[in-house]
């Protein structure tokens, strides 16, 4: 293994600042923060996170969507070797909490309050639900579940994602995300379960 290509120590960098950003977001929100503020947190300069985006405003939305493609990668990854429509359905919303699990309630509420990054959480909800409808639909065709209308199913579980997600779900049942999915995957398989 030689020494890395400019490009790819430019590229390797870049994806290790977005990886420190958002951490600190996901632990401290990021309303907060300034862009000095963030720079001395990351110990790099204003200008490198120039290089990032041109706005605070468009680093939180690149850096809430480097969350949730690193979040989906994690997710895909976990369920790549599981066999089984219900094992994939249970075990792709377990990973789901578990990602989401370092999102604090800050995190959270700065998110939900900031339209450019509510945006991309509500396409990645209806992503992940898409993909619960598709593991539906293999389920059903290999005979696993019984014929149910499985846009309905990934309806309904994108709008439970969505209730854990803005915390809704913790403040009336008290269960943390990584439960309420457990919860959600239990009764989603039990439901169209044969």
């Amino acid at each position: 293994m030689g020494t890395p290509l400019p490009s790819e120590f430019a590229t390797r960098r870049r994806l290790e600042l977005f990886d420190a950003i958002v951490d600190l977001f996901l632990a401290e929100g990021f309303v907060r923060f300034t862009l000095d503020e963030m720079a001395g947190r990351l110990r790099c300069s204003k200008s490198t996170l120039y290089t990032l985006a041109d706005s605070k405003e468009q680093l939180v939305r690149s850096a809430t969507v480097h969350f949730f493609r690193r979040a989906t990668d994690e997710v895909e990854a976990r369920i790549a070797p599981v066999d089984g429509a219900r094992k994939r359905i249970v075990g792709y919303l377990d990973a789901v909490g578990a990602a989401l699990a370092p999102a604090s309630d800050r995190f959270m509420t700065d998110l939900n309050a900031f339209a450019p990054a509510r945006e991309v959480y509500e396409r990645n909800t209806r992503m992940a639900a898409e993909r619960v409808q598709e593991l539906i639909d293999e389920g059903v065709a290999a005979g696993e579940f019984r014929p149910v209308h499985a846009a309905f199913a990934a309806d309904l579980t994108a709008t439970v994602m969505a209730r854990i997600q803005q915390r809704g779900v913790r403040t009336t049942t008290g269960l943390d995300d990584a439960d309420a999915y457990r919860e959600l995957a239990a009764i989603l398989t039990s439901g169209i379960g044969k």
